[in-house]
C-alpha cells in the first residue's frame, strides 16, 4: 500500500511538473525532478520528449551561454535556462534525459558540449555534423542513410577550425584540429514526407546549408510528439523563441528553399534507449570505447 501511494505521489509530482516551464524553476526545483523523474520506467527518448515541452516559450538567445565567468573569450554561463538557441537547446534536453540530480545533469552537459567534457574554446563542439555528432557517438549515431536508404544524398566540404578561430580574432592556434575534408548524407525536403514513417520522437536533426562550402549545418531541431502527431520542436531566431511546428507543416515552408538542401537525422543510440536507463558522468568514458 506504501509503495502504492509513493509511486502516485511521484506520478503527480510528474504530471505537475510537465505543466511548469522550466525556465520558471530553480536550479534546487530542477534537481528534485531530475531525481524523480528518473525513477519512471522511461527511455531517454521519451524524457526527451518529456523534457523539451517544458522549454516552450523559453526566448531565444545567440549567445545564452559561452564557457563560463573566467574564460578568455565567451564568458557567459555554461547552464542557462532563462534563454536558450538551437545547439543549447538540444544539448540542455539531452543531458537533462541521461541525468538523475543537477550535478550529473551539469557534468554530463560538459561532456556533450566539449570534447572529453574539457571546458573551452579550443574544445568545444562547434560544428554539428562534423564535431558535434562524432564527438557524442557514444550517445548518438547517424541515421540519415538508414532512413532515407537510396533517397539519401552526400555533401563533401573542407571545415576549416582555424579560420573559424581568426573570425573570433584568436591568435593561438594551438591544439587546434586541422582543416578535414568530410563527406555527410542528407534527405532533400521533396523526400521527407516519404521517410517520415521512420522517424521517432527523440530524433535530432540539422538544417544544412546549400551554398556554403566551409560548412554544413545552419541550425539544430527535434522531432517530437505530441496528441500522437509528430511536431519539430526548435528554438528558433526568427520568432526568437522556442517552439513545436507540426512535421507536415515544417517540411512545406522549405520546399522551394535555396538557401538550404535538406536535413540530416540522428538517433539515441538503441543500446542505451532502454527503459530507465541513466548514464552517470564517469561512466562517459567506457561508453566511448565501444
Amino acid at each position: 500500500m506504501k509503495k502504492i501511494i509513493f509511486l502516485t505521489i511521484i506520478f503527480l509530482q510528474i504530471s505537475l511538473a510537465a505543466q511548469e516551464k522550466i525556465y520558471n524553476m530553480t536550479n534546487k526545483q530542477i534537481d528534485s525532478l531530475l531525481t524523480v523523474t528518473a525513477t519512471r520506467n522511461m527511455t531517454i527518448t521519451e524524457r526527451m520528449n518529456f523534457y523539451s515541452e517544458m522549454f516552450l516559450k523559453m526566448p531565444y538567445n545567440l549567445t545564452c551561454t559561452g564557457d563560463g565567468p573566467y574564460a578568455l573569450y565567451e564568458t557567459e554561463p555554461l547552464v542557462n535556462f532563462k534563454q536558450t538557441n538551437c545547439m543549447v537547446f538540444c544539448e540542455h534536453v539531452l543531458a537533462l534525459s541521461i541525468s538523475d540530480s543537477w550535478d550529473n545533469f551539469f557534468n554530463n552537459l560538459q561532456q556533450i558540449r566539449y570534447k572529453d567534457g574539457i571546458i573551452g574554446m579550443r574544445t568545444r563542439n562547434h560544428y554539428t555534423m562534423v564535431d558535434w555528432l562524432p564527438e557524442n557517438n557514444w550517445l548518438l549515431h547517424d541515421i540519415t542513410k538508414i532512413i532515407g536508404g537510396e533517397k539519401a544524398k552526400s555533401l563533401t566540404r573542407t571545415i576549416s577550425h582555424k579560420k573559424f578561430f581568426v573570425d573570433k580574432k584568436i591568435k593561438d592556434m594551438r591544439y587546434v584540429k586541422p582543416d578535414r575534408t568530410v563527406t555527410i548524407d542528407f534527405i532533400s525536403f521533396t523526400e521527407l514526407q516519404n521517410i517520415k514513417s521512420k522517424l521517432k520522437a527523440g530524433d535530432i536533426f540539422s538544417l544544412i546549408f546549400a551554398n556554403k562550402d566551409d560548412i554544413f549545418s545552419a541550425h539544430m531541431l527535434m522531432i517530437m510528439e505530441k496528441s500522437g502527431k509528430l511536431v519539430v520542436r526548435e528554438s528558433a531566431l526568427t520568432p526568437k523563441t522556442t517552439l513545436d511546428t507540426p512535421f507536415d507543416e515544417w517540411v512545406k515552408k522549405f520546399l522551394n528553399s535555396k538557401n538550404y538542401c535538406g536535413v540530416s537525422f540522428m538517433r539515441v543510440n538503441d543500446h542505451l534507449n532502454t527503459p530507465g536507463k541513466i548514464i552517470l558522468p564517469w561512466e562517459i568514458q567506457e561508453l566511448k570505447k565501444k
